[in-house]
C-alpha cells in the first residue's frame, strides 16, 4: 500500500514526527512523508502517532490501495529518486 503522511506539530517536537515518519516512509518536504508501507507496519505507525500527539496536534495518512491510483508530479529534485518502485 502506498501512503502519504503529513503532520503539524508544535515547533519544538516536530523532531519527534520527523523520527517517527522516517522509521516507515521517505521524508519528501517538511512535514511529509510518502511511501509503500506494509499493512503491518501502517497500523504500527498508526498506534505510535496516536501514542505521539498532544492536544492541538495533527496527522494526517492518506492511502492509496493501488500505485496506479496514484499521480505524482514533482518539480525540481525528487527526493524519493532510487528509493521508489512503481
Amino acid at each position: 500500500m502506498y501512503v502519504i503522511m503529513v503532520y503539524d506539530l508544535q515547533a519544538d517536537r516536530t523532531h519527534k514526527a520527523l523520527k517517527l515518519g522516517r522509521r516507515y516512509l521517505t521524508h519528501v518536504q517538511n512535514s511529509v512523508f510518502e511511501g509503500e508501507i506494509s499493512e503491518g507496519d501502517l497500523e504500527t505507525l498508526r498506534n505510535e502517532v496516536d501514542d505521539l500527539l498532544e492536544p492541538d496536534e495533527s496527522v494526517i495518512i492518506y492511502e492509496l490501495s493501488s500505485n496506479t491510483l496514484l499521480n505524482r508530479t514533482v518539480f525540481g529534485e525528487d527526493p524519493t529518486e532510487g528509493n521508489r518502485f512503481l
